[in-house]
């Protein structure tokens, strides 16, 4: 059996990660939490109460900030691969909070790999990195791992400090350690602070009367979008190759803002341009215009190309979050008093 250390196991891609490597009967996931007084475990529910992975599924105290607990439970469960996907991922929160942000994803990144390193001195372990596209920030497009970075929030900063350091240890250290880059990657399980999340439920709280506008900062912010179930098989495929290397993982298409709320709306049969205000607070203090990511080596070398479009994502999104805005009038309508 392999056993699969995965942090930000509760989030979007540590789901997603989790529901791949146990579809696969030879994986035990051990996955990475944060003590805290509410549990915060949605996304992994229904991996936790499925008697079919009682054995393989574990979750296990520790924290990116704490590199004791970092070393003690690698040590205890010695990984064949672990997957580095936890963080302050929020790139609008990290101007408000850049010194919370830089030390989980930034150093965070740097405890995770020195207790793997520890590891791997009496067994090979595989260590991937969830770098960002956010780390080009104003680089024209497209872009690719032959372009310079420029990061234009404390979020990329950290992030670029965290990919030069998998990038360090692999090349001081011989170790199998490797970065994706990934391009924006969304889902029905997406946080609703996040823009294409936020679109698609204020879409269906509008049409079902919930509210009455949505409140959007930059529409013209430009994004290569997938989806986040089709990005993780991506993480997986980089780790089963002989050498590690970088790749850049992206669908190699750019949407505006714009463009996502108007086919969301559409889909409800509903004018964005009704419902929608701007409002400068939800605005960066420094913009990324355009991301633009170039898969060609992800589809050439490691044979990966993404299933879902960005229609079909979209409609994914909208569809879901319908289903959940019913709930919510349903439970609204129902309420006792």
């Amino acid at each position: 059996m392999k056993h699969a250390v995965v942090t930000g196991i509760t989030g979007q891609d540590g789901s997603y990660l989790a529901e791949f490597l146990l579809s696969k009967p030879d994986y035990v996931v051990h996955g990475l939490v944060r003590r805290a007084s509410t549990l915060n475990r949605l996304r992994i529910d229904h991996l936790v109460a499925d008697p079919a992975f009682a054995d393989r599924f574990h979750l296990h105290y520790a924290d990116l900030a704490d590199s004791s607990s970092l070393g003690l439970l690698l040590d205890q469960i010695k990984p064949d691969e672990v997957y580095n996907l936890g963080a302050q991922s929020h790139v609008r929160v990290s101007f408000d909070q850049p010194l919370y942000t830089s030390d989980v994803v930034g150093l965070g990144t740097l405890r995770l790999l020195e207790a793997v390193r520890q590891v791997g001195r009496s067994k090979p372990v595989r260590f991937y990195q969830a770098s960002s596209s956010e780390m080009f920030g104003s680089a024209p497009p497209p872009q690719s791992l032959n372009t310079p970075f420029h990061p234009r929030s404390p979020y990329a900063c950290a992030k670029l400090y965290a990919h030069w350091q998998t990038v360090n240890y692999r090349e001081a250290y011989g170790m199998y350690a490797c970065s994706g880059v990934l391009f924006n990657h969304e889902s029905p399980r997406r946080g609703e602070s996040f823009v294409t999340r936020k679109i698609t439920l204020g879409a269906a709280r509008i049409k079902l009367g919930l509210q009455d506008r949505l409140v959007m900062g930059n529409l013209d912010a430009k994004r290569d979008w997938g989806f986040a179930g089709d990005y993780v098989k991506a993480m997986w495929l980089m780790l089963q190759r002989d050498q590690p290397r970088d790749f850049v993982v992206a669908t190699g298409e750019t949407h505006s803002v714009r463009e996502f709320l108007e086919i969301a709306f559409g889909m409800l049969d509903l004018d964005y341009a009704e419902f929608v205000k701007f409002d400068p607070r939800y605005t960066r203090p420094s913009e990324v215009d355009v991301l633009l990511g170039d898969p060609t080596e992800a589809n050439q070398v490691l044979g990966w190309k993404p299933e879902v479009d960005f229609q079909g994502l979209v409609k994914m999104m909208v569809e879901h979050d319908l289903e959940q805005a019913k709930r919510e009038k349903h439970s609204m309508d129902y309420r006792p008093g």
